[in-house]
Protein backbone atom coordinates (compact mmCIF):
# COMPACT_ATOMS: atom_id res chain seq x y z
CA UNK A 1 0.00 0.00 0.00
CA UNK A 2 2.89 2.36 0.56
CA UNK A 3 3.97 2.02 -2.88
CA UNK A 4 0.32 3.83 -4.07
CA UNK A 5 0.29 7.53 -4.98
CA UNK A 6 -2.89 8.65 -4.54
CA UNK A 7 -4.49 11.83 -4.86
CA UNK A 8 -7.43 13.79 -3.17
CA UNK A 9 -9.69 16.56 -4.76
CA UNK A 10 -12.11 17.84 -2.45
CA UNK A 11 -13.26 21.59 -2.22
CA UNK A 12 -14.20 21.13 1.39
CA UNK A 13 -10.69 21.88 3.37
CA UNK A 14 -11.83 20.32 6.65
CA UNK A 15 -12.76 16.54 4.54
CA UNK A 16 -10.03 16.74 2.74
CA UNK A 17 -7.52 16.76 5.15
CA UNK A 18 -9.35 14.59 7.71
CA UNK A 19 -9.63 12.00 5.03
CA UNK A 20 -5.69 12.28 4.49
CA UNK A 21 -5.01 12.36 7.96
CA UNK A 22 -6.98 8.94 8.65
CA UNK A 23 -5.14 7.58 5.22
CA UNK A 24 -1.89 8.51 6.40
CA UNK A 25 -2.21 6.42 9.58
CA UNK A 26 -3.26 3.52 7.31
CA UNK A 27 0.01 3.49 5.28
CA UNK A 28 -0.59 5.82 2.38
CA UNK A 29 0.68 9.80 1.86
CA UNK A 30 -1.54 10.97 -0.01
CA UNK A 31 -1.04 14.60 -2.54
CA UNK A 32 -4.03 16.61 -2.13
CA UNK A 33 -6.10 19.26 -4.44
CA UNK A 34 -8.63 21.92 -4.04
CA UNK A 35 -10.42 21.76 -7.48
CA UNK A 36 -9.65 20.30 -10.58
CA UNK A 37 -7.40 22.78 -11.66
CA UNK A 38 -4.89 22.16 -9.13
CA UNK A 39 -5.56 17.83 -9.49
CA UNK A 40 -4.59 18.33 -12.94
CA UNK A 41 -1.62 20.51 -12.46
CA UNK A 42 -0.73 17.95 -9.87
CA UNK A 43 -0.75 14.77 -12.72
CA UNK A 44 1.09 16.85 -15.40
CA UNK A 45 4.17 17.04 -12.82
CA UNK A 46 3.98 13.96 -11.03
CA UNK A 47 3.06 10.13 -11.63
CA UNK A 48 0.05 9.17 -10.10
CA UNK A 49 -2.12 6.19 -9.73
CA UNK A 50 -5.34 7.36 -8.06
CA UNK A 51 -7.15 9.80 -7.72
CA UNK A 52 -10.34 9.97 -5.19
CA UNK A 53 -12.20 13.00 -6.24
CA UNK A 54 -15.30 14.50 -4.90
CA UNK A 55 -18.07 15.26 -7.81
CA UNK A 56 -19.50 18.54 -6.58
CA UNK A 57 -17.11 20.47 -7.47
CA UNK A 58 -16.57 24.24 -8.34
CA UNK A 59 -15.38 25.21 -11.98
CA UNK A 60 -15.10 21.48 -13.43
CA UNK A 61 -16.98 18.66 -11.70
CA UNK A 62 -15.76 15.29 -10.70
CA UNK A 63 -17.56 13.70 -14.01
CA UNK A 64 -15.63 16.25 -16.38
CA UNK A 65 -12.93 15.95 -14.40
CA UNK A 66 -12.83 11.79 -14.80
CA UNK A 67 -13.41 12.54 -18.70
CA UNK A 68 -10.49 14.43 -18.95
CA UNK A 69 -7.85 12.55 -17.15
CA UNK A 70 -9.19 9.35 -18.61
CA UNK A 71 -8.53 11.23 -22.18
CA UNK A 72 -4.92 12.74 -21.03
CA UNK A 73 -3.79 9.71 -19.25
CA UNK A 74 -5.47 6.42 -19.49
CA UNK A 75 -3.97 4.31 -16.49
CA UNK A 76 -4.52 6.43 -13.44
CA UNK A 77 -8.09 4.94 -12.31
CA UNK A 78 -10.38 7.46 -10.74
CA UNK A 79 -12.94 6.88 -7.93
CA UNK A 80 -15.66 9.37 -7.36
CA UNK A 81 -17.31 10.46 -3.96
CA UNK A 82 -21.07 11.07 -4.11
CA UNK A 83 -23.75 12.38 -2.43
CA UNK A 84 -26.63 9.60 -1.25
CA UNK A 85 -28.72 11.36 -3.11
CA UNK A 86 -26.57 11.30 -6.10
CA UNK A 87 -25.59 7.71 -6.67
CA UNK A 88 -26.84 8.22 -10.78
CA UNK A 89 -23.50 10.79 -10.29
CA UNK A 90 -21.41 7.39 -10.06
CA UNK A 91 -23.19 5.13 -12.39
CA UNK A 92 -22.39 8.40 -14.85
CA UNK A 93 -18.98 8.09 -13.47
CA UNK A 94 -18.51 4.41 -14.47
CA UNK A 95 -19.70 5.52 -18.09
CA UNK A 96 -17.28 8.17 -18.03
CA UNK A 97 -14.40 5.94 -17.09
CA UNK A 98 -14.23 6.16 -13.55
CA UNK A 99 -13.15 2.67 -11.49
CA UNK A 100 -15.93 3.23 -8.93
CA UNK A 101 -17.57 5.19 -6.55
CA UNK A 102 -18.62 5.43 -3.04
CA UNK A 103 -21.14 7.73 -1.43
CA UNK A 104 -20.59 10.37 1.47
CA UNK A 105 -20.08 9.40 4.55
CA UNK A 106 -16.78 7.50 3.63
CA UNK A 107 -16.14 4.39 5.82
CA UNK A 108 -12.19 4.80 5.89
CA UNK A 109 -11.97 0.93 5.30
CA UNK A 110 -14.07 0.75 2.49
CA UNK A 111 -12.03 3.77 0.83
CA UNK A 112 -8.80 1.95 1.53
CA UNK A 113 -10.33 -1.78 -0.18
CA UNK A 114 -11.34 0.14 -3.51
CA UNK A 115 -7.92 2.41 -3.48
CA UNK A 116 -6.46 -1.03 -3.01
CA UNK A 117 -8.41 -2.64 -5.82
CA UNK A 118 -7.88 0.92 -7.90
CA UNK A 119 -4.13 0.45 -7.97
CA UNK A 120 -4.24 -3.72 -8.41
CA UNK A 121 -5.89 -2.89 -11.53
CA UNK A 122 -2.97 -0.09 -12.50
CA UNK A 123 -0.63 -2.48 -11.31
CA UNK A 124 -1.38 -5.13 -13.38
CA UNK A 125 -2.00 -3.07 -16.21
CA UNK A 126 1.99 -1.50 -15.97
CA UNK A 127 2.67 -5.39 -15.64
CA UNK A 128 1.55 -6.18 -18.71
CA UNK A 129 3.01 -3.30 -20.85
CA UNK A 130 6.16 -4.09 -19.46
CA UNK A 131 5.49 -7.95 -20.37
CA UNK A 132 4.97 -7.03 -23.77
CA UNK A 133 7.32 -4.91 -24.29
CA UNK A 134 10.00 -7.43 -22.64
CA UNK A 135 8.51 -9.77 -25.15
CA UNK A 136 9.00 -7.77 -27.99
CA UNK A 137 12.96 -7.00 -27.23
CA UNK A 138 13.41 -10.77 -26.67
CA UNK A 139 11.72 -11.38 -30.05
CA UNK A 140 14.10 -8.38 -31.84
CA UNK A 141 17.07 -9.50 -30.27
CA UNK A 142 16.23 -13.10 -31.53
CA UNK A 143 15.85 -11.65 -34.83
CA UNK A 144 19.14 -9.64 -34.61
CA UNK A 145 20.83 -13.10 -33.30
CA UNK A 146 19.77 -14.93 -36.43
CA UNK A 147 20.15 -11.84 -39.14
CA UNK A 148 24.09 -11.62 -37.71
CA UNK A 149 24.33 -16.04 -37.92
CA UNK A 150 23.67 -15.38 -41.61
CA UNK A 151 25.78 -12.75 -41.95
CA UNK A 152 28.67 -14.48 -40.58
CA UNK A 153 28.26 -16.92 -42.68
CA UNK A 154 28.15 -14.31 -45.72
CA UNK A 155 30.85 -12.57 -44.64
CA UNK A 156 32.68 -16.15 -44.04
CA UNK A 157 32.05 -17.38 -47.75
CA UNK A 158 32.67 -14.23 -48.91
CA UNK A 159 36.00 -13.11 -47.48
CA UNK A 160 37.66 -16.93 -48.69
CA UNK A 161 36.35 -15.79 -52.14
CA UNK A 162 38.18 -12.42 -52.18
CA UNK A 163 41.61 -13.61 -50.75
CA UNK A 164 41.77 -16.38 -53.77
CA UNK A 165 41.58 -13.95 -56.78
CA UNK A 166 43.87 -11.59 -53.82
CA UNK A 167 46.55 -14.54 -53.84
CA UNK A 168 46.39 -14.77 -57.72
CA UNK A 169 47.47 -10.59 -58.16
CA UNK A 170 49.29 -10.74 -55.92
CA UNK A 171 51.46 -13.38 -57.23
CA UNK A 172 51.26 -11.80 -60.42
CA UNK A 173 52.28 -8.21 -59.27
CA UNK A 174 55.85 -9.77 -57.44
CA UNK A 175 56.09 -11.78 -61.08
CA UNK A 176 56.04 -8.73 -62.67
CA UNK A 177 58.37 -6.79 -60.26
CA UNK A 178 60.42 -9.36 -60.73
CA UNK A 179 60.63 -8.75 -64.67
CA UNK A 180 61.27 -5.26 -63.76
CA UNK A 181 64.66 -6.00 -62.23
CA UNK A 182 65.73 -8.01 -64.78
CA UNK A 183 69.07 -6.20 -66.21
CA UNK A 184 67.43 -6.33 -70.00
CA UNK A 185 64.44 -4.15 -68.13
CA UNK A 186 67.00 -1.76 -67.08
CA UNK A 187 66.40 1.14 -70.29
CA UNK A 188 62.41 -0.16 -69.84
CA UNK A 189 61.29 3.50 -70.84
CA UNK A 190 58.01 3.37 -68.42
CA UNK A 191 60.03 1.19 -65.52
CA UNK A 192 59.02 3.77 -63.01
CA UNK A 193 55.65 4.32 -64.49
CA UNK A 194 55.38 0.57 -63.99
CA UNK A 195 57.18 0.14 -60.17
CA UNK A 196 54.72 2.91 -58.48
CA UNK A 197 51.68 0.74 -60.71
CA UNK A 198 52.83 -2.52 -58.90
CA UNK A 199 53.80 -0.46 -55.92
CA UNK A 200 50.00 0.75 -55.82
CA UNK A 201 48.77 -2.44 -56.41
CA UNK A 202 50.80 -4.39 -53.49
CA UNK A 203 49.11 -1.35 -50.93
CA UNK A 204 45.63 -2.04 -52.63
CA UNK A 205 45.96 -6.36 -51.89
CA UNK A 206 46.99 -5.62 -48.96
CA UNK A 207 44.48 -3.12 -47.49
CA UNK A 208 41.95 -6.13 -49.27
CA UNK A 209 43.89 -8.57 -47.00
CA UNK A 210 43.31 -6.84 -43.41
CA UNK A 211 40.10 -6.16 -44.48
CA UNK A 212 38.86 -9.55 -45.10
CA UNK A 213 41.22 -10.73 -41.89
CA UNK A 214 39.28 -8.10 -40.02
CA UNK A 215 35.56 -9.58 -41.55
CA UNK A 216 36.72 -13.23 -40.54
CA UNK A 217 38.05 -12.04 -37.04
CA UNK A 218 34.97 -10.16 -36.59
CA UNK A 219 32.56 -12.91 -37.53
CA UNK A 220 34.94 -15.27 -35.10
CA UNK A 221 34.65 -13.01 -32.05
CA UNK A 222 38.63 -13.04 -32.00
CA UNK A 223 39.37 -10.02 -33.06
CA UNK A 224 42.51 -8.03 -31.92
CA UNK A 225 43.58 -4.84 -33.17
CA UNK A 226 46.79 -3.85 -34.65
CA UNK A 227 47.89 -0.67 -32.83
CA UNK A 228 50.46 1.69 -34.34
CA UNK A 229 51.41 5.30 -33.95
CA UNK A 230 48.79 6.95 -36.44
CA UNK A 231 48.95 10.66 -37.42
CA UNK A 232 44.86 11.73 -37.10
CA UNK A 233 45.25 14.73 -39.61
CA UNK A 234 47.16 12.50 -41.83
CA UNK A 235 44.62 10.04 -41.79
CA UNK A 236 41.05 12.36 -41.82
CA UNK A 237 42.72 13.88 -44.67
CA UNK A 238 43.35 11.12 -46.56
CA UNK A 239 39.61 9.91 -45.84
CA UNK A 240 38.75 13.67 -46.85
CA UNK A 241 40.36 13.49 -50.24
CA UNK A 242 38.63 10.11 -51.36
CA UNK A 243 35.44 11.39 -50.53
CA UNK A 244 35.36 14.99 -52.31
CA UNK A 245 35.14 13.94 -55.61
CA UNK A 246 32.07 12.17 -54.37
CA UNK A 247 30.61 15.19 -52.72
CA UNK A 248 31.24 17.67 -55.27
CA UNK A 249 28.53 16.02 -57.53
CA UNK A 250 26.01 16.75 -54.84
CA UNK A 251 27.44 20.18 -54.96
CA UNK A 252 28.51 19.49 -50.82
CA UNK A 253 30.97 22.24 -49.24
CA UNK A 254 33.47 19.96 -47.36
CA UNK A 255 35.33 22.07 -44.70
CA UNK A 256 38.52 20.15 -42.91
CA UNK A 257 39.51 22.54 -39.57
CA UNK A 258 42.67 21.19 -38.25
CA UNK A 259 45.38 23.23 -37.07
CA UNK A 260 49.19 22.47 -38.18
CA UNK A 261 50.85 20.44 -35.40
CA UNK A 262 50.04 16.50 -36.08
CA UNK A 263 47.62 14.52 -33.47
CA UNK A 264 49.63 11.40 -33.12
CA UNK A 265 47.74 8.50 -31.48
CA UNK A 266 48.61 4.95 -30.92
CA UNK A 267 45.64 3.09 -32.54
CA UNK A 268 44.83 1.16 -35.87
CA UNK A 269 44.51 2.85 -38.86
CA UNK A 270 43.00 0.12 -40.93
CA UNK A 271 39.41 0.09 -38.77
CA UNK A 272 39.94 4.20 -37.65
CA UNK A 273 40.06 4.24 -41.48
CA UNK A 274 36.85 2.41 -42.03
CA UNK A 275 35.22 4.32 -39.38
CA UNK A 276 35.89 7.53 -40.99
CA UNK A 277 34.70 6.57 -44.28
CA UNK A 278 31.30 5.17 -42.92
CA UNK A 279 30.67 8.28 -40.96
CA UNK A 280 32.07 10.74 -43.80
CA UNK A 281 29.72 8.85 -46.56
CA UNK A 282 26.43 9.64 -44.27
CA UNK A 283 27.09 12.94 -44.07
CA UNK A 284 27.34 12.85 -47.95
CA UNK A 285 24.56 11.03 -48.24
CA UNK A 286 22.29 13.02 -45.42
CA UNK A 287 23.25 16.66 -46.81
CA UNK A 288 21.57 16.39 -49.68
CA UNK A 289 22.16 19.10 -52.51
CA UNK A 290 24.02 21.96 -51.88
CA UNK A 291 25.23 21.08 -48.16
CA UNK A 292 28.18 21.72 -46.50
CA UNK A 293 30.43 19.07 -44.17
CA UNK A 294 32.35 19.97 -41.47
CA UNK A 295 35.03 17.97 -39.68
CA UNK A 296 37.42 18.97 -36.93
CA UNK A 297 40.07 17.00 -35.35
CA UNK A 298 40.94 18.78 -31.80
CA UNK A 299 42.24 18.22 -28.40
CA UNK A 300 39.12 17.54 -25.93
CA UNK A 301 41.15 17.18 -22.96
CA UNK A 302 44.21 15.68 -21.30
CA UNK A 303 44.79 12.27 -23.56
CA UNK A 304 41.63 12.59 -25.72
CA UNK A 305 41.35 13.39 -29.55
CA UNK A 306 38.55 14.52 -30.78
CA UNK A 307 37.05 14.13 -34.49
CA UNK A 308 33.81 16.12 -35.17
CA UNK A 309 31.85 15.15 -38.62
CA UNK A 310 29.34 17.97 -38.98
CA UNK A 311 26.21 17.95 -41.51
CA UNK A 312 23.59 20.44 -42.44
CA UNK A 313 21.60 17.78 -43.34
CA UNK A 314 17.55 16.94 -42.39
CA UNK A 315 18.47 15.45 -38.68
CA UNK A 316 17.81 12.45 -37.02
CA UNK A 317 14.70 12.32 -35.04
CA UNK A 318 15.03 12.30 -30.70
CA UNK A 319 13.06 8.83 -30.97
CA UNK A 320 15.88 7.68 -33.58
CA UNK A 321 18.94 8.45 -31.73
CA UNK A 322 18.99 6.13 -29.31
CA UNK A 323 18.51 3.35 -32.14
CA UNK A 324 21.09 4.56 -35.03
CA UNK A 325 24.09 2.10 -33.33
CA UNK A 326 21.60 -1.14 -32.97
CA UNK A 327 21.98 -3.56 -35.76
CA UNK A 328 20.17 -3.75 -39.11
CA UNK A 329 18.67 -0.15 -37.75
CA UNK A 330 18.52 1.97 -41.00
CA UNK A 331 16.23 4.67 -42.21
CA UNK A 332 17.50 4.92 -45.11
CA UNK A 333 14.83 3.25 -48.65
CA UNK A 334 15.21 -0.68 -49.05
CA UNK A 335 17.97 -1.56 -50.58
CA UNK A 336 20.23 1.94 -50.07
CA UNK A 337 21.58 0.34 -46.56
CA UNK A 338 22.39 -2.75 -44.61
CA UNK A 339 21.76 -1.21 -41.20
CA UNK A 340 25.40 -2.20 -40.13
CA UNK A 341 27.55 0.57 -41.01
CA UNK A 342 27.12 2.64 -37.41
CA UNK A 343 26.96 -0.81 -35.55
CA UNK A 344 30.18 -1.46 -36.85
CA UNK A 345 31.58 1.49 -36.39
CA UNK A 346 30.81 1.82 -32.96
CA UNK A 347 31.80 -1.80 -32.18
CA UNK A 348 35.27 -0.65 -33.59
CA UNK A 349 35.69 2.75 -32.07
CA UNK A 350 34.56 1.31 -28.47
CA UNK A 351 37.20 -1.92 -28.90
CA UNK A 352 40.25 0.71 -29.73
CA UNK A 353 38.92 2.64 -26.17
CA UNK A 354 37.13 5.39 -27.32
CA UNK A 355 33.66 6.49 -27.93
CA UNK A 356 31.19 8.29 -30.16
CA UNK A 357 28.67 10.71 -29.54
CA UNK A 358 26.12 11.98 -31.23
CA UNK A 359 24.14 15.38 -31.79
CA UNK A 360 20.58 16.21 -33.72
CA UNK A 361 17.94 18.32 -34.52
CA UNK A 362 15.55 18.32 -36.98
CA UNK A 363 15.93 20.35 -40.14
CA UNK A 364 19.58 21.52 -39.61
CA UNK A 365 21.56 18.86 -38.58
CA UNK A 366 23.99 15.73 -37.25
CA UNK A 367 26.88 15.98 -35.58
CA UNK A 368 29.25 12.60 -34.58
CA UNK A 369 32.25 12.89 -32.17
CA UNK A 370 34.20 10.12 -32.53
CA UNK A 371 37.00 10.40 -29.15
CA UNK A 372 39.55 8.61 -28.95
CA UNK A 373 42.48 8.04 -26.25
CA UNK A 374 45.59 9.52 -26.89
CA UNK A 375 47.86 6.97 -25.14
CA UNK A 376 49.21 3.59 -25.64
CA UNK A 377 46.26 0.88 -25.01
CA UNK A 378 47.52 -2.95 -24.70
CA UNK A 379 45.12 -5.44 -25.83
CA UNK A 380 44.08 -6.82 -22.04
CA UNK A 381 43.11 -3.26 -21.47
CA UNK A 382 41.06 -3.06 -24.60
CA UNK A 383 39.55 -6.25 -23.93
CA UNK A 384 38.38 -5.19 -20.39
CA UNK A 385 36.77 -1.79 -22.47
CA UNK A 386 35.04 -3.75 -24.54
CA UNK A 387 33.75 -5.43 -22.11
CA UNK A 388 33.08 -2.60 -19.67
CA UNK A 389 32.91 0.62 -22.08
CA UNK A 390 32.04 3.11 -19.07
Amino acid sequence: MQKIRLLLVDDETNFLNILAKRLKKRGITPELAANAEQCLSIIDNQPIDVVVTDVKMPDMDGLQLVKTIKSKYPDIEVILLTGHASTRDGIEGIKAGAFDYLTKPVEIEQLLEKIHQAFEKVFQKQEKRRLAEFQAKIEQQMIVTERLASLGTLATGVAHEINNPLAIIKEAAGYLGQLLKKKDMEDFTYKEQFEKGISKIETGIERARLITHKLLGFVKKSETSSLSKVDLKELVTEVFELLQREASFKNIQMILDTNESPFIIHSDPYQLRQVLLNLLTNAIHASGIDGKITITVKYEEENTVVIAIEDTGEGIPKENLKKIFDPFFSTKCPGQGTGLGLFVSNNIIRKLGGMIEVESRLGQGTCFYVKLPQKVINDSELAKQAVHPD
